[in-house]
């Protein structure tokens, strides 16, 4: 087994004090109040190792990354019908752009930029009886963990300031495939957003995208093999908006971001790491999170490729 606990420390103590050129996402309020000196990391293997450093313990508001697991659960209740409605192709435009809508008569592109998540969440509210509720007893079963939940603050900053994500829901009404109240709709997709964790918990969370025999406490298996590497699919391709090809260029590894500074890696069979340090870079991704996965796989000799 590779010494993550080293290499891990390595890299953090050199990149603790480097330049941080990026910003944090002042355009939802609340974010904008958290310290950009924050940085942790933490690292979790299949047989249940684990190592954490820095601020590993401190929850955030993991913002984009709930994407995947609306995602799953929606592809859980779904199946393969859900490719009618959200598309798999990378966008090239940022998280936020209406401008593909027009041209994909209001099919987004892929469920993890903003338009595709949206319409995820229109599915799951067709599923589900008490969506938020039900949304994170879906999250507590699968990392095993009764504390999760919503950052309430955040979930009214993003409602007071979400404007353009009222605009995509409306665009995409418009093409019908908006089918529940856009209210409902939108008051759903800014609390999953919301959910605050912390580096240890997403590292723990997504354990089923790395480990083909992974199972619930209850016994139940949270997505098939394939479905599971359907989804490690997109993340490779889409998990970072229009620097995608970026990430997997420089680490090599599925993943997604969160503009809450946020960053999950996972390396089928192996681990799940976290990153965490709130700054952004142009492209809406953690700038010192981009550069420490980079340092780390190439340190490990850990990307798929």
């Amino acid at each position: 087994m590779k010494n993550y606990h080293k290499i891990i420390t390595e890299i953090y103590s050199d990149l603790k004090n480097v330049n941080d050129i990026g910003k944090v996402a002042n355009y939802i309020p609340e974010l904008a109040n958290v310290s950009d000196s924050n940085f942790g990391v933490h690292i979790t293997t299949i047989d249940r190792n684990s190592f954490g450093i820095g601020d590993s313990d401190k929850k955030f508001s993991i913002q984009s990354i709930s994407k995947i697991l609306t995602l799953t659960l929606a592809y859980q209740l779904e199946g393969e019908k859900l490719w009618k409605r959200v598309d798999v192709e990378p966008s090239g435009n940022p998280f936020n752009s209406l401008l593909q809508l027009e041209a994909d008569l209001g099919i987004p592109r892929n469920p993890f930029i903003n338009a595709g998540a949206i319409v995820v969440c229109d599915i799951l509210i067709s599923h589900l009886q008490h969506p938020k509720e039900d949304f994170l007893a879906f999250c507590k079963e699968i990392s095993n963990n009764p504390h999760l939940k919503y950052d309430e603050k955040v979930a009214q900053s993003e409602k007071s300031s979400g404007y353009r994500n009222i605009a995509l829901c409306n665009f995409i009404k418009s093409f019908g495939n908006i089918k529940n109240d856009i209210d409902i709709v939108l008051d759903f997709y800014f609390y999953t957003c919301a959910l605050e964790m912390t580096c240890k918990e997403v590292s723990e969370i997504f354990l089923f995208l790395a480990d083909d025999h992974f199972i619930t406490q209850k016994g139940k298996r949270v997505l098939t093999m394939s479905q599971a590497k359907r989804i490690n699919a997109i993340l490779l391709t889409c998990g970072f908006y229009d620097e995608s090809g970026e990430f997997a260029f420089r680490v090599g590894l599925p993943g997604k971001s969160g503009v809450g500074g946020g960053i999950i890696a996972i390396h089928p069979d192996e681990f799940c790491i976290t990153v965490w340090s709130p700054k952004l870079n142009k492209k809406g991704n953690s700038y010192k999170g981009m550069l420490f996965l980079e340092q780390f796989t190439t340190a490990t000799e850990s990307s798929i490729f």
